[in-house]
């Protein structure tokens, strides 16, 4: 995959590159074609790095969330409240990105962000007590919030002819980062010792190595394909701000997000326990976690690529959506029988993900609407699934079973499909949000 990025740089770009500087308008050398192939590589190398570190956080708690029950004498309820965090803070803290990217550049906010993963992953387990877990759990899902959002920015700004590719090269590293965390945190918890501390802080290695390949990203200021420097706007878009709430496509996306965002909170938070709650041992309800999340895997590259080639999304909302409501059927009828069915269903279903980044970055024209729609769709998406993973924290400890739970996922996967179909129709948020001309 870098080699064809490369490749494709190769035959765009002449021996040098050049900038105009937009208050002299001189032209000035920005580096050689050599140079900017490897830079490319580089940042490939940093997006796949940095999607891995999306979603252990989350991930590896839920594999050892009865656990950390145990060890901060958390109720259901509470922990219901600890599954709705991730949301929370993605919705408060996303909705900061396009605007720290503008100052700081967008490199350098993504570096900022796995640094605060790292230290968030390395310190929540040791500090004590259920508040001061959350807080630091806050921290790491605060630098997963800023690169969430700005992720798509990067892929519209760098790679504006190769949006479905990469988008589905990041949401793949992104499954994988969130099917091992599931998979290997128990086994590496038992070989560690069986401390579910040390199983938890083991993550920030990987946030560590993902802070390497952005720190020359962090001054970068070039222009890139499309003229825009890394993480700002270009001068033909700066003047332009969208009325981004009047357009029905940006709302249509935003709920299409939460809804999806719901089941998967849901799905990474209460899963594995759904599981072991119905006989399956600890380490095999960890790998039918797994199993839904590694569908992720070889689908978020497939779909994103499908979705840029067809004019209207829909049918593949629809897809989806049938086979999360078999695979949730399935898992409140028989849910260990058809164990290891439900998880691939379930999978499937969890791919809407890559499919509404995917529909972001083809419902704007521009680098800066795609800034704006991707942190009004992801926060308000946010917003809207906090209730969700708390909600059915609730349920569970008063109903004393995992039945309504689980009707109220599936019942929530058709209004997923609606909303879905709804944003997946070929209109730019552009047509409907840009003020009229004075």
């Amino acid at each position: 995959m870098m080699g064809f990025m490369a490749s494709e740089e190769n035959r765009t770009t002449t021996s040098t590159t050049v900038r105009t500087s937009a208050a002299s308008g001189v032209r000035t050398v920005a580096g050689t074609g050599a140079a900017r192939a490897w830079r490319t590589r580089l940042l490939v190398v940093g997006i796949v790095l940095a999607a891995l570190n999306l979603r252990p956080a989350i991930t590896s708690l839920g594999a050892l969330l009865e656990e950390v029950r145990d060890g901060l004498g958390m109720s259901g309820s509470v922990a219901g409240l600890l599954t709705s965090v991730p949301p929370l803070c993605f919705a408060v803290f996303g909705v900061t990105a396009p605007r720290l990217a503008r100052r700081f550049g967008a490199g350098a906010v993504v570096c900022a962000g796995m640094v605060a993963i790292g230290a968030g992953l390395l310190i929540r387990p040791y500090v004590g007590g259920t508040a001061a877990f959350l807080a630091t759990s806050a921290l790491a899902l605060m630098g997963i919030a800023v690169s969430n959002v700005l992720m798509p920015v990067i892929v519209k700004r760098w790679f504006p002819d190769r949006v479905g590719s990469m988008t589905g090269l990041y949401s793949m590293a992104l499954a994988m980062g969130t099917a091992t965390a599931a998979a290997v945190t128990v086994p590496l918890t038992d070989a560690l010792g069986g401390n579910w501390r040390t199983g938890l802080a083991l993550w920030a290695a990987l946030a560590a190595a993902a802070v390497l390949p952005w720190i020359p990203f962090v001054r970068a200021r070039e222009p890139e394909h499309d003229g825009a420097r890394a993480g700002r706007d270009t001068p033909a878009e700066a003047p332009v701000r969208l009325r981004i709430t009047r357009s029905r496509t940006a709302w249509a996306l935003a709920v299409f997000f939460g809804l999806q965002a719901t089941a998967a909170y849901i799905t990474m938070g209460w899963m594995a326990q759904i599981f072991r709650d119905a006989g399956v041992p600890a380490g095999t309800a960890g790998l039918l976690l797994a199993v839904i999340m590694v569908m992720g895997v070889p689908l978020a590259f497939v779909i994103p690529r499908l979705a840029t080639r067809l004019p209207h999304q829909g049918p593949i909302v629809l897809a989806l959506g049938v086979s999360g409501l078999v695979g949730y059927a399935g898992l409140y009828f028989a849910p260990a029988a058809g164990a290891w069915v439900w998880a691939l269903l379930l999978g499937i279903a969890n791919c809407a993900f890559p499919l509404a980044l995917t529909m972001v970055g083809m419902r704007a024209r521009t680098g800066a609407g795609v800034a704006q729609l991707s942190a009004f769709a992801q926060s308000t998406g946010y917003l809207i699934s906090i209730p969700g993973p708390l909600l059915v924290g609730v349920l569970y400890q008063h109903s004393g079973g995992w039945g309504l739970p689980i009707a109220l996922m599936a019942a929530l996967m058709i209004p997923q499909m609606i909303v879905g179909v709804l944003a997946g129709r070929p209109r730019t948020v552009e047509d409907e949000a840009t003020p009229p001309a004075p």
